[in-house]
């Protein structure tokens, strides 16, 4: 009888590359139906993106209207193609998603084995928050992105034998295009102080060919410049970039002990569109272990990057609590060293037991699979049934969408409040909805309003179009004309 070579059955030979394929169609399905199985409706500051972007001019960039400009001229395109519907508002959220996940899964493959990779990207990239950002309707996934990419192109020049120029300019190109990011000078900062501390990456660093690295200088240089002109004609964008709207010193430890608690919710609540916790017990568990066990060579940069990052991540969360979202790139490269370690030691005990290490890599890697899965349900059900986070989305434009579909809205003027009046505006270039901010005076036709203001005695109620996701589920009045 043929004896069998475990090492060249095909499922052992090519496990890894069905894994991540496998990863990759269950990760790509779920970003490209979030706005059918995610947060059912759209929040005040997607609105406030949507808004900001479309109005965009095409001066913007030299009317120092620079923050966030990548992410906000895709928002633009997309509600130009597609008008302005739910999923056009979310869709460059999920575009950079799916870069942001190929992103890390390529960071962490770069950094650590196949095996710890796989199942730390399959823990973080199917993981509440991960989700949430990539359906998330405003560039706050930015504040990940912009780091990702970073960490990834600096990985691919410290990791070469001979490191290759080109991704030095990249690393450039990236880095100008995160410091029009709020909180990411202080990323840029911390990259620099990074690099003058740590002997090896100042090692790289000046090894690199020399005519490279002043070029890639210039493309600096230049880019801080133009920031500082823009700073210099227009300083309300160095508020943004750099602070919260309204941020006061005294607000920062009250932000911090906020974002924590979003971070961990195990003592209160944070009024928020996070859903709480971003990080899971049983992701806590593998994060602690990394931590401790990169205290052993702390000071090699793999090791030490993500216990700086953390510290990071507390620093821009006394800005802005809702940057505790950041906490996710950390938190998946401690993750990998967790698992990481734990597989070390396993194998540790086994050294030359083949058997013992394959039967235990089996029921290790479903219980890290079943660590996983509740994460994902609780984006799913959490963002639809978590009252704190579910009333935070307004579902009106989809019931708006709904009804000029089936022509009850058709050649209506609709009504609405200050509040959202140049949102809804929007819908005037792509449908036959005439938007206004009060009751026309010269009105012919029905009316629709949204506000439970009177409509006159011109007009008499014919309609109301409920919600079922509000707890007042009144939210559009149809009115006719009397004698119509």
């Amino acid at each position: 009888m043929k004896k069998i070579i475990v090492s060249k059955l095909f499922l052992y030979r090519y496990r890894f590359v069905i894994g991540y394929a496998l990863l990759g169609f269950a990760y790509l399905g779920m970003l490209l139906s979030l706005p059918i199985i995610g947060q059912y409706g759209l929040s005040d500051a997607e609105m406030a993106s949507a808004e900001s972007s479309y109005y965009l001019n095409i001066d913007a960039p030299f009317n120092g209207d620079l923050v966030d400009l990548p992410y906000r001229l895709l928002q633009k395109f997309s509600i130009k193609i597609f008008g302005l519907t739910p999923y056009a508002v979310v869709l460059p959220s999920i575009i950079i998603g799916i870069l942001l996940g190929l992103l890390l899964v390529l960071l962490l493959n770069r950094w650590f084995k196949s095996n710890v990779s796989l199942l730390a990207s399959c823990m973080i990239v199917l993981s509440t928050p991960f989700l949430f950002l990539a359906g998330f309707g405003t560039p706050l996934i930015m504040l990940v992105f912009w780091p990702t990419l970073l960490l990834w192109l600096g990985s691919k020049i410290q990791g070469e034998k001979r490191p290759k120029p080109m991704y030095s300019f990249w690393f450039a190109i990236a880095l100008l295009g995160a410091i029009f990011t709020p909180y990411m000078l202080y990323f840029a900062l911390f990259c620099i102080l990074f690099v003058a501390f740590q002997p090896h990456l100042r090692y790289i660093v000046k090894s690199l060919p020399k005519l490279p690295l002043f070029i890639v200088g210039i493309i600096i240089v230049g880019g801080v410049t133009a920031l500082i002109m823009n700073v210099i004609n227009h300083p309300s964008v160095i508020q943004e970039l750099l602070f919260n709207e309204g941020f006061s010193i005294d607000k920062f430890i009250p932000n911090v002990l906020d974002g924590l608690k979003l971070c961990f919710s195990w003592w209160g609540t944070v009024e928020s569109t996070l859903l709480a916790p971003l990080v899971s017990l049983p992701i806590f568990a593998l994060a602690l272990t990394g931590l401790f066990s990169t205290t052993k060579g702390f000071f090699a940069s793999r090791n030490s990057i993500a216990s700086l990052m953390l510290l990071f991540s507390i620093i821009i969360m006394g800005f802005n609590p809702e940057a505790a979202i950041f906490i996710v790139l950390p938190t998946s490269i401690l993750v990998a060293h967790g698992l990481k370690y734990v597989f070390e030691k396993w194998y540790g005990l086994f050294p030359e037991n083949p058997y013992a290490r394959i039967a235990a890599l089996i029921p290790l890697t479903l219980l890290f699979g079943i660590m996983a899965v509740p994460s994902s349900l609780q984006y799913f059900y959490g963002y639809r049934y978590n009252p704190e986070v579910a009333t935070k989305f307004d579902d009106t434009l989809k019931i708006i969408r709904r009804n000029l579909k089936n022509q009850t809205l058709t050649d209506q003027t609709l009504v609405v409040g200050d509040k959202h009046y140049r949102f809804y505006r929007i819908l005037e270039d792509s449908t036959e909805l005439k938007v206004s901010e009060s009751i026309p005076d010269n009105n012919t036709n029905s009316i629709a309003i949204m506000t439970r203001q009177p409509a006159g005695e011109k007009y008499q109620l014919s309609r109301i179009i409920t919600s079922p996701r509000k707890e007042n589920s009144d939210i559009i009045y149809l009115y006719t004309v009397k004698g119509e």
